[in-house]
């Protein structure tokens, strides 16, 4: 990291800049960190792309598209201003060093066990930009960041943006005009054609060649960047020194036809298998010297002091708020950064020693920065009212059922169900019941779509960008046809893994249960298209008085764990709600 310049401006939206990151062919990257102390990258766009109107209305489709994106695999997109004289994306900061720096000047080639990690890392990162419906375009090593826990992948979805700049008015790639990196290319994107999700694919596996053997597998530009790219285009990657393991895979990858590319899925699928090959440690993936630079990387972070951030004299007072300048000392001093063994990026160390940050002027909230969680125990209580009330017709049911079994048992098989004793009394009171249980069921669906969406709601307030589909579709889900039968189970993943912070445990087999006993459910709903009454004869209603029992105890025991699923994701929601005020209050 380098420090600012006497050019560079001291905050961007509501960051403050700790100096920069790097430079690339869209802008400037600083370091900077939130008013509540989150570690960030702000991207800045570079000024003659700022002037291009149609570049603007691209790079605002693809933030928003990119936002999105979630998952452990990937560097989130936070916050953005598309409509400032410089446009600029926040991300999170992921505290680490780039694939290539940690090729081309820390360590060289990587061992296969490490080149497992890092490709099964690489395929879980395009799994979830592609769910997310975006082609990263650019994914090479600068773009793919090292950390203790494995690699992320950054800029995702953005070079298309870059496309609106070097596209003429018919359509086509400008003369000269190359998106994506020389070296890191598909061969469809050096032709000009369209790019879909195996350019990725293409581009994921150059990168492996390169993190491989410290190469490019297509060579360099030395010779004429015309060259280069006819050798991406026409000829056969050079893959000498790839571990004999994975030069199927890494060929696989570097197929001229995009057809032929493996998926994402079908690359997990083969990483797995050579697991035992490679001699995969148990332990850290990285190898020491790797560790031990990411190590001076984090000491290097903590110790960068903030900038001193200083209101214009009368800004503060001529807004209306705030002490007179004078009363304005240095900003606070770095104590919440990121830990280098932290749950991930964007970690935060609170720390004894942290005061209330100055009051700067006041920052419009960006129209990216998602709504704050709203509390949900009024829907969740009348839910679970709900919820009860229905399991008390289907009781009612399970009885009447019951007595129909009994007056069935010991009756010739042939005979008509007609002649039991009481036929019309327990006909009518089963109806009745049945149509009880439906009335409360669809009442209780109304509130739950309203609850459902609530919480999907509140997941993209504690992990902004990381769910996969948007809130309609937390309403929607329950009523598309069986073709996308898992998405609502999708979702509440999502909103599971968002409301804890944790991909895994945390009680996820209450999700599991819930899920699986309403399938069940639903099941046993759809098969009960006879009722015993419509039967011709005792045997046969016999059969359907069992499933329907069958069918009650199924929908109690799914009513009930539905009671304590909507129960404990509110009461989760409501005390990280209650944590995110107290942390804002003493920040």
């Amino acid at each position: 990291m380098d420090g600012l310049k006497p050019d560079d401006p001291e905050r961007i939206g509501r960051y403050r800049l700790l100096g920069r990151l790097g430079e690339g062919g869209m802008g400037r990257v600083y370091l900077a960190r939130s008013d509540r102390g989150r570690t960030v990258a702000v991207k800045t766009v570079r000024e003659e792309l700022a002037r291009m109107p149609d570049f603007r209305r691209r790079f605002a489709q693809e933030v928003k598209a990119a936002q999105r994106v979630g998952g452990e695999w990937t560097a989130p997109v936070l916050d953005a201003d598309t409509e400032a004289a410089t446009p600029w994306v926040a991300t999170g900061y992921v505290a680490g060093p780039s694939l290539a720096e940690v090729v081309d000047r820390q360590y060289g080639p990587l061992p296969s066990p490490t080149l497992r990690v890092l490709a099964a890392g690489l395929a879980r990162a395009l799994q979830t930009i592609h769910g997310a419906g975006l082609v990263h375009r650019d994914l090479k090593p600068s773009n793919v960041l090292v950390t203790i826990d494995g690699p992320r992948v950054i800029d995702f979805g953005i070079a298309r943006a870059l496309d609106a700049s070097t596209q003429s008015a018919e359509g086509l790639t400008k003369a000269g005009a190359v998106v994506g990196s020389p070296g890191f290319m598909s061969p469809e994107q050096v032709r000009g054609e369209k790019v879909s999700y195996a350019s990725d694919v293409f581009c994921l596996g150059a990168v492996l060649a390169y993190a491989a053997t410290g190469r490019m597998p297509f060579g360099t530009d030395e010779g004429g960047l015309h060259s280069l790219l006819f050798r991406i285009a026409a000829e056969e990657a050079d893959l000498t020194g790839v571990p004999e393991p994975w030069q199927g895979v890494v060929s696989a990858c570097l197929a001229k036809e995009p057809e032929k590319r493996p998926t994402p899925e079908e690359l997990l699928t083969s990483i797995e298998d050579m697991a035992g090959e490679d001699g995969a440690p148990g332990g850290a993936w990285l190898p020491g010297e790797v560790l031990a630079e990411l190590g001076r990387h984090a000491v290097q972070l903590l110790d960068s002091e903030d900038p001193e951030d200083r209101v214009p004299a009368g800004a503060a007072s001529a807004a209306g708020f705030g002490p007179p300048p004078a009363a304005y000392g240095p900003a606070t001093p770095p104590w919440q950064g990121p830990s280098p063994l932290g749950a991930g990026p964007g970690a935060v160390r609170p720390s004894p020693y942290s005061t209330p940050a100055p009051v700067a002027a006041r920052v419009a909230p960006s129209p990216y920065a998602p709504p704050p969680a709203r509390p949900a125990k009024g829907l969740a209580t009348a839910l679970n009212v709900l919820l009860i009330l229905f399991a008390v017709p289907v009781l009612f049911e399970f009885n009447v059922l019951m007595a129909v079994h009994d007056e069935l048992d010991g009756r010739p098989g042939s005979s008509s169900p007609r002649g039991i004793d009481g036929f019309r009394a327990l006909q009518v009171t089963g109806f009745v019941a049945e149509g009880l249980g439906l009335l409360v069921l669809l009442a209780a669906a109304t509130v739950w779509v309203c609850w459902f969406r609530r919480m999907r709601q509140n997941a993209e307030a504690f992990a902004p960008g990381r769910i996969r589909y948007k809130p309609g579709l937390a309403v929607g889900a329950w009523f598309i046809p069986v073709g996308n039968f898992f998405l609502p189970k999708q979702i509440a993943n999502d909103i599971w893994t968002a409301t804890t912070g944790r991909p895994a445990g945390a009680g996820r087999w209450l999700v599991h249960t819930w899920w699986w006993l309403w399938v069940l459910h639903l099941a046993t709903e759809l098969s009960a298209y006879r009722t015993w009454d419509e039967e011709k004869t005792a045997d046969d209603a016999m059969g359907t008085v069992i499933s329907a029992l069958g069918g009650d105890v199924v929908a109690v025991v799914s009513t009930v764990f539905a009671v304590l699923f909507v129960s404990r994701l509110t009461r989760l929601q409501g005390e990280r709600a209650e944590g995110s005020v107290g942390a804002a209050r003493v920040r």
